[in-house]
């Protein structure tokens, strides 16, 4: 069956860009950094982990939705969901982590987010390529000579091993999880021009097929959608959990500044009805409807359903990402 993703991406690089044509993917990859708590707490229980099991049904019960267009994983869990064929006659392209850098790891106990990120790759692109054919590589730049040669180094081997093994993948860029010596206000300019510098030498083969990267507000998303509209599609990440109401605004901004990717991970996986969400996300993208409608819907339809909510719609419905505060509908 012809996916979603490769027939939005045509359209979007064809100029034919509608609202209907944005591109979800639900990051189910969590188990490439954390631990027993990748999956999710009990919502009843929020100290006891779901099991791993739970996470995989997670991924059945969202691709049959039809509601996403990727369904990121770990090589493990894509090695299993593709065994059982659940791909086979759905739209939904499934993708796994290539790399695991160190600002993924979170570890209980752990300090390594105090650390610059440091490239590793766990995947080995020979094995994935018998069941997937799509990734994400991930760079982090942190104004280190040293630190961001050996990571440009290690996406270009990571280029050569990806082109002998006839895969595709996009690109994850965060922000540093450290101080770099630049104010963080200007650390929006330095990751949009680390990126383009990253991707200038590279061949229409060699590009990936789009960004995931953080939302650093408006005027740095349309910076760098700007640029090159058809040949750099920029997709953004969902960060922490925030509130419902942050989930809705963030991709509304995020498309009305020229994104047209967005790869959601916590902010779906930690939802009391991750459907719900998602399909609410489309109506926010749409414009059918606006962010704080949609959490009310969200709440309404938690309570048809008997759910419980994590936060009480008084609470649900404010924004609390700063970044989000100066274009809130």
């Amino acid at each position: 069956m012809e996916k979603s993703l490769d027939k939005k991406l045509d359209k979007i690089r064809n100029g034919n860009y509608q609202k209907t044509d944005f591109i979800i993917a639900d990051a189910k990859d969590g188990d490439m950094g954390g631990g027993v708590f990748a999956p999710g707490p009990v919502l009843e229980k929020p100290e006891k982990p779901k099991p791993y099991q739970s996470y995989l049904q997670a991924m059945r019960e969202m691709t049959d939705s039809g509601l996403v267009d990727i369904m990121l994983m770990s090589s493990s869990s894509a090695e299993k969901l593709v065994e059982e064929k659940i791909f086979h006659d759905s739209e939904v392209t499934p993708a796994v982590r290539y790399n695991d850098t160190t600002d993924v790891w979170g570890q209980r106990h752990s300090n390594y987010k105090k650390f610059p990120s440091r490239n590793f790759r766990t995947a080995h692109l020979s094995s994935v390529s018998e069941f997937i054919d799509l990734g994400l590589y991930s760079i982090t730049f942190s104004n280190d000579l040293e630190k961001d040669l050996e990571s440009l180094w290690g996406f270009r081997t990571f280029l050569e091993d990806l082109a002998n093994n006839d895969l595709r993948y996009f690109l994850e860029v965060f922000n540093p999880q450290i101080d770099i010596g630049i104010a963080q206000e200007k650390v929006p300019q330095y990751v949009n021009d680390c990126i383009l510098k990253c991707l200038a030498g590279l061949t229409r083969k060699e590009r990936p097929l789009f960004l995931k990267m953080p939302f650093n507000g408006p005027r740095a998303m349309e910076e760098l959608c700007n640029y090159h509209p058809e040949g750099l599609i920029v997709g953004v990440l969902g960060g922490g959990k925030g509130t419902t109401r942050d989930t809705f605004e963030l991709v509304r901004q995020s498309e009305k500044y020229g994104a047209r990717v967005a790869l959601f991970g916590r902010k779906i996986n930690l939802a009391e009805s991750p459907i719900n969400l998602v399909g609410l996300m489309r109506s926010v993208i749409e414009g059918t409807l606006g962010s704080l409608e949609a959490v009310k819907e969200y709440h309404a339809r938690l309570a048809q359903e008997g759910i419980s909510p994590k936060i009480p719609i008084e609470e649900d419905q404010k924004i609390t990402e700063k970044v989000l505060l100066d274009d809130a509908s």
